[in-house]
């Protein structure tokens, strides 16, 4: 309706315009608009009535858009137009507009249309019986039916529509309403609203109610959300979120948006007054305030600086869980904090050229149960900072700077700074080998505080200088080409850097793979160093067919002079050999994708870990399967890891799909999450019922089961509840 009035006026002043010109021929040329078009099989004017008549297959067009009728007549004393017999218009954009009859004058003061429908370029379709515009900007539509579905051969329903009543469009306001309005599904009306109201799709943003989430939960009961949306400016908005509970207290969110000349903030929150509940919504404790602040910020100084911040903050540990909020552990700056840890972040960054820096301070806190906050670090700050020098064949030398300051209040506290440099370049020997020799030095000293052997202070210096020596081996065919190159990295370096009275806090969890094979360095953090005289070899393999499907493949092992008492062995440099490690990816398209990564055992080749994943999209399935294992001598937990996440849909009929998803633990023998249902989809909406059942527990939350019930409506949006439990 919004499109229509406008489209119309143009048509009709432009119509108006050329019948008044075609019959005053005799009148100056000035006056004739010559972008607007009339053709028709004949043309007359009635002197009886003062009527310009077009008749037969009349057509008329102005800056693209074309209106099509079997009759057209302007009547010069009322100054009318009347287009009448299988009206058709064309919009530029594809919008098509239909009509049995038209009616307006050449200012659209007024005007009407009989039997009106539209087809909108995103593939909705509406009717009316009557579509009328009144002074002063009112337009309205007369038993309306509005839906996104086309109707296939036999069928006489739509999958949905949506009827009103009348539904008016206020052109100074820019507001649509509608009167008794029903969503129908099937043709069973399913929802009824007796009024509601949104802004003109021509409009800006306007504030207003957004679509409710009803529910009901093992938790909380049976559960109402209300969003209303307050466009505060042209440039920032809030979205308030109160939801009422059967088990629990009301709980109020907020998501509030701000978008600045130099960067954006976002701010997600919500607060109540309740005490602890488990799984089955049975409280405990004392009632207090409650909430929680996601939020994140990021805002350009210059060309070359900017800053930002991120917020994780929770009242309590469990809370996002017990009220299901998501956006926990979402990338809200410079770092992404590990599952079930809340961090805090400020930061500086800046990049050009040749050149790279950032600052940070970083704050943690711990939600999963048995952490202690006192024992997580504050880093304040974190910095890095690189320049680089080309020159040109001589190489290219790298120059580094880093520096962490952690403390804690209880734990060893640290202050470390980093100077580095790297160097190292590109020489094709006779044969076509390629030479890379390299050098890199380390500086690294640490004031400590709070140790148990009483040591403040630890320095130590690292360095390492050595080639890489590969042999690319290219072979191109008619239907695959071939690139095979066997590699070799030879590095002496420093012996016995590492120290035991240097707290270990970037290392943790690292383990040596194919990414890093060929490096100098095996370590990727700064608190432990790969020291000592080491090589690497390795091969690597490509295939490429000419039709797009590629296989690769990478696989080698590392040698060291000496072992180290500092690398466990869930690093893989513990030893004087490494495990053998290696990956495998191959692209086939859309019938099947799949990558691998595996550590094998030096000893044995017995698999200690393998990581792999394989999807496709094949005839009637969609889908993909992860398995992961981890063999316990090389888990940083000294425990056995063992998992399966399989996810997809079958495509049972045309339109109905078997929807399955499953999540688990293989060690511990439970599912952390296993969904099956049936979904149902066409070219304009989709609707999902599955049962989804999940054995995690987390303290006094869980087991859960959830039954969840979604559909999606074409250029109307989603409604329903993700998750009911």
């Amino acid at each position: 309706m919004a499109r229509w009035i406008p489209f119309t006026a143009l048509i009709a002043l432009s119509v108006s315009t050329l019948a008044a010109a075609y019959a005053q021929t005799a009148e100056p040329a000035a006056e004739i608009t010559p972008q607007v078009t009339l053709n028709a099989d004949n043309i007359f004017v009635d002197e009886a009535t003062n009527t310009v008549i077009a008749e037969g297959n009349v057509e008329a067009q102005y800056e693209g858009r074309v209106m099509r009728a079997d009759r057209l007549e302007y009547n010069r004393t009322t100054d009318k137009v009347r287009a009448s017999g299988n009206v058709i218009i064309l919009d530029p954009d594809g919008t098509e507009r239909f009509a049995d009859e038209i009616e307006t004058d050449s200012n659209l003061s007024d005007g009407y249309a009989v039997g009106f429908s539209t087809r909108l370029p995103e593939g909705g379709i509406a009717t009316s019986e009557t579509a009328i515009r009144q002074p002063g900007g009112f337009n309205a539509l007369d038993k309306v039916i509005y839906t996104a579905c086309e109707l296939c051969e036999g069928e006489t329903r739509p999958t949905w529509a949506l009827r009103a009543r009348r539904a008016v469009l206020d052109q100074e306001e820019q507001m649509m309403s509608y009167r008794d309005a029903v969503i129908e599904i099937g043709g069973i009306p399913v929802v009824y609203l007796p009024y509601f109201a949104h802004p003109d799709p021509t409009s800006g943003r306007r504030s207003g109610f957004l679509p409710p989430t009803p529910g009901l939960s093992s938790k909380l009961g049976a559960f109402y959300q209300q969003p209303y949306y307050w466009a505060i400016s042209p440039y920032s908005d809030l979205t308030i979120a109160p939801m009422v509970t059967a088990n629990v207290n009301p709980l109020l969110a907020f998501e509030y948006r701000k978008r600045f000349w130099s960067g954006d903030l976002n701010l997600d929150f919500s607060f109540t007054n309740e005490a602890e509940f488990d799984s089955d919504g049975e409280r405990f404790g004392d009632e207090k305030w409650r909430g929680h602040l996601f939020g994140e910020g990021q805002f350009n100084i210059t060309q070359n600086w900017l800053w930002g911040f991120g917020v994780e903050q929770v009242s309590d540990d469990l809370y996002t869980r017990r009220y299901d909020i998501s956006g926990e552990g979402a990338e809200r700056g410079l770092y992404r904090g590990q599952p079930r840890r809340g961090l805090n972040q400020l930061f500086l960054q800046g990049q050009g050229q040749a050149w790279y820096a950032d600052a940070s301070l970083l704050a943690f806190e711990g939600l999963r149960a048995g952490d202690q906050d006192d024992t997580l670090p504050e880093v304040a700050p974190l910095l890095f900072a690189e320049q680089l020098f080309d020159f040109g064949d001589n190489g290219l030398l790298s120059v580094a700077g880093s520096a962490a300051f952690l403390t804690r209040e209880a734990g060893v506290d640290s202050q470390r700074a980093t100077l580095s440099a790297d160097w190292g370049t590109t020489r094709i020997l006779p044969g076509g080998f390629a030479l890379e020799p390299f050098v890199d030095v380390r500086y690294d000293t640490y004031d400590l505080g709070d140790t148990t052997t009483g040591v403040d202070r630890v320095e130590r210096s690292a360095a390492n200088a050595g080639f890489t020596l590969s042999y690319p081996l290219f072979r191109a065919g008619k239907s695959v080409d071939i690139l095979i190159e066997p590699t070799a990295m030879i590095a002496a370096g420093t012996s016995d850097v590492n120290d035991a009275d240097i707290p270990v806090e970037d290392s943790l969890l690292f383990e040596f793979d194919e990414t890093r094979l060929f490096d100098s360095n095996g370590y990727s953090g700064f608190d432990l160093y790969d020291d000592g005289n080491k090589a690497s070899a390795g091969i690597s393999a490509t295939m490429r067919w000419k039709n797009g499907i590629s296989v690769s493949a990478l696989g080698g092992r590392r040698w060291r002079s000496e072992s180290s008492s500092f690398l466990n062995e869930s690093s893989n440099l513990d030893g004087t050999v490494s495990d053998w490690v290696g990956g495998l990816s191959a692209d086939f398209g859309s019938p099947l994708k799949l990558e691998t990564r595996v550590r094998l055992d030096d000893k044995d080749l017995n698999l200690n870990r393998i990581d792999a994943k394989a999807s496709t999209r094949f005839w009637r399935l969609n889908g993909s399967v992860r398995y992961f294992k981890v063999d316990e001598q090389i888990s940083a937990s000294n425990e056995a890891d063992e998992g399966i996440d399989i996810r997809g849909e079958f495509q049972l009929t045309e339109r109905y799909s078997f929807v399955y998803g499953r999540q688990r633990d293989i060690t511990d023998d439970r599912d952390v999450r296993h969904t099956f249902g049936l979904a149902y989809e066409d070219d304009c909406s989709r609707f999902e019922l599955a049962f989804e059942r999940s054995e995690s527990i987390d303290r006094r939350l869980g087991p859960t089961d959830a039954l969840r019930f979604r559909f999606s409506l074409k250029t109307l949006g989603d409604f329903g509840s993700n998750d009911v439990d």
